[in-house]
């Protein structure tokens, strides 16, 4: 292939005239390198594929011309959740920033109202907000009766009931807030992204014979000692296709069998694993050939479902000295008296 590329071409003899050393004894920048052809594996790995998932197990897929951008806000919940941690803090803080100051300025336009702040130390006076005496005040008090801190000094009167009606709302609107947004960031830090890291998949799958089949095959480990509960595995094949009709499907996925029938792709991640998928008629590797893998565009995805490790779970196992043969009669006659003897006797 570089023999009959253009770019390959010999590259002609450099006049007499000009007194340039030979083209050998000069000192190949990278870019000639790849030029010539003398570094045609790094130049493919700089050029790339874009991939359909990251190897940290990010999707590579970004949604563009979104109209209807109002259904990000009828699940505001999960759109907080999903948003980065630097626009999450910002949120928080905002959600409580904008509550205390409009309560406070509530507080001081009640206060502004009654004339509670014409009659300023006044022993015959009774005020909404005792020791209210401007804006920043009321801004504290506010912060106060949001967060249930109640110092003492300010405290309202029962001569003023809309006071006691905005105290009311406060206080179950607060609680909301409180609720809201601890709910969030407690979802947030309970994703078990971090935990991914220590599910290590190995770096190249590879097609060997396995029982004389032709086998796919992969390594996935755990590092971890709190091992994946019901951990299970999925994968896909992400492939352009074009059906019978004409019609192009990009990025078409399709399942790879790796054991849903016999049970094997639900894993026991105590050591790592080897995944195997057998090449038969039914497989989507069936009908390609060696070259074609190398040239086709295609991608394999795989799925590691589970959950953490329970505390209650338990484990047991039998290895040969535990495990005893026998034949029928005496198995039954064994297991007969083990029953006999676990079963407890019915009360007279």
């Amino acid at each position: 292939m570089a023999k009959e590329n253009a770019a390959f071409s010999p590259v002609p003899e450099t006049p007499l005239s000009e007194s340039k050393p030979p083209l050998s004894s000069q000192p190949l920048k990278p870019a000639a390198l790849r030029r010539l052809g003398e570094e045609p594996e790094k130049a493919e790995k700089k050029k790339g594929r874009q991939r359909y998932v990251e190897k940290d197990g990010k999707c590579n897929v970004q949604h563009g011309n979104v109209i209807e951008t109002y259904r990000y806000l009828t699940d505001i919940f999960t759109t907080l959740v999903d948003l980065k941690w630097r626009f999450s803090l910002l949120v928080f803080i905002l959600a409580y920033a904008v509550t205390w100051l409009f309560f406070g300025l509530i507080w001081w336009f009640i206060a502004y109202c009654r004339g509670d702040l014409d009659h300023l130390g006044e022993e015959e006076w009774t005020p909404c907000v005792k020791n209210l005496n401007g804006f920043v005040s009321a801004f504290l008090f506010s912060i106060e009766t949001e967060t249930t801190i109640g110092y003492g000094y300010r405290v309202i009167t029962d001569q003023c009931p809309e006071g006691i009606v905005l105290l009311l709302l406060q206080a179950i609107l607060g609680s909301m807030v409180n609720a809201f947004m601890v709910g969030c960031m407690f979802v947030k830090i309970s994703q078990p992204n971090k935990r991914a890291e220590t599910l290590v998949f190995s770096s190249h799958a590879v097609i060997s014979l396995r029982d004389d089949r032709l086998c796919l095959m992969f390594r996935v480990g755990d590092l971890r000692n709190s091992h994946i509960v019901e951990a299970s595995i999925r994968t896909k094949l992400i492939k352009s296709k074009q059906t019978q009709e004409g019609e192009f499907l990009p990025l078409n996925q399709t399942d790879i069998n790796v054991g849903f029938e016999t049970g094997d792709d639900r894993l026991f991640l105590v050591s790592p694993l080897i995944i195997s998928h057998e090449i038969n008629e039914l497989s989507p590797f069936w009908e390609v050939s060696k070259e074609g893998l190398r040239k086709d565009e295609f991608e394999i995805v795989v799925i590691l479902e589970g959950m953490v490790e329970a505390t209650a779970e338990r484990s047991a196992g039998w290895i040969e000295p535990p495990v005893s043969h026998a034949e029928g009669g005496e198995l039954q006659a064994e297991m007969a008296k083990r029953l006999a003897g676990s079963i407890p006797p019915l009360p007279q």
